[in-house]
């Protein structure tokens, strides 16, 4: 063999041995990529990834956010590829559970990001980075008494059932609302996070219920769809409506009082978290297993201030 290629080799192995899985490809896994939220998360993650030499990053989900199998065979994909590590946002608490714990068994670190597994999945996992959705949810139950009162009927447009962020979002906002009112809770409905169904949903809702006084979308895409109803059919402006996400949508929503305020979580945050948490998993350095990534309330009065534009996208 020539004294280069015998170098070469012998460099190759040398970098191969010192790197071990630290180097490789991050898998981004999220519940879907059609929608402006997630792919901010992709940015997050992209502008962590360039901090992070040797690893490389993919970025990919189902069509949609209730094609919980699809998403699931993305994440074993993964782990067959022998990636450094996953970062995932489950979108449903039990059907991901034996996938994350492939990757255990694999020695591949996961991160979820956004949404929660169940308890028995709790050990596949070395991290968790979200918003803290109960206290999300408390926050809109909360401004939407002080804007409607106690009494009277408020609807709750959800997204997708039995996903980690809705039970503790929209279960804290409706266990509020119940807690500490006398209004009649009209619904859940949920959208399945399909912004036509959404919009559907709401001007279904709109037309059974005339004496509506509260409205609120849970995520962005049933906000957005919620958005767009009210306006189509005059009601915009005439209840309290209050959203969840802050695309520019929702943001010209505000802007145009046909939502009273939005609850913002920084999605760009848990796209770079998340990365960089794998990335210190893989370094052997300690991580938190929970961190709250924060929640902006967003309303006309402050939607230029520099605490929304940190987190509006």
């Amino acid at each position: 063999m020539p004294n280069f290629l015998r170098r070469t080799l012998l460099s190759l192995c040398v970098a191969a041995l010192t790197s071990g899985a630290q180097a490789g490809e991050i898998a981004v896994i999220v519940k879907t990529t059609n929608s402006t939220f997630w792919q901010n998360v992709n940015k997050g993650a992209e502008a962590a990834i360039k901090e992070t030499p040797g690893h490389t990053l993919t970025f990919s989900g189902p069509a949609s956010e209730s094609a919980i199998a699809d998403q699931v065979n993305m994440v074993e994909n993964a782990v067959n590829r022998h990636v450094a590590g996953i970062v995932l946002a489950p979108s449903d608490p039990d059907a991901l559970v034996p996938a994350i714990k492939k990757a255990w068994e694999a020695r591949i670190p996961v991160v979820l990001i956004d949404s929660q597994v169940s308890e028995a999945g709790k050990a596949y996992y070395q991290s968790f980075l979200t918003t803290d959705n109960r206290a999300a949810g408390e926050l809109c139950a909360k401004e939407m008494i002080a804007k409607v009162g106690s009494t009277g009927k408020v609807a709750i447009m959800s997204f997708v059932a039995g996903a980690g962020s809705e039970v503790g979002r929209v279960g804290a906002f409706k266990s509020y609302l119940q807690a500490h009112s006398k209004l009649e809770i009209v619904g859940p409905f949920y959208s399945q996070s399909q912004m036509a169904t959404a919009m559907n949903q709401t001007t279904d809702v709109l037309a059974a219920h005339r004496d509506l006084k509260g409205i609120f979308g849970a995520n962005e895409p049933t906000a957005v769809g919620m958005g767009r109803a009210l306006v189509q059919s005059g009601r915009a402006g005439k209840l309290v409506a209050i959203g969840f996400d802050g695309n520019q949508d929702l943001q010209k929503f505000v802007q145009d009082g046909a939502l009273a305020g939005i609850a913002v979580q920084s999605s760009f945050q848990m796209g770079q978290l998340g990365v960089k948490t794998i990335n210190d998993v893989l370094q052997k350095k300690p991580v938190p297993k929970f961190r709250d990534t924060g929640v902006v309330w967003v309303t006309k009065g402050n939607l230029q201030s520099p605490e929304a534009k940190a987190v509006l996208y």
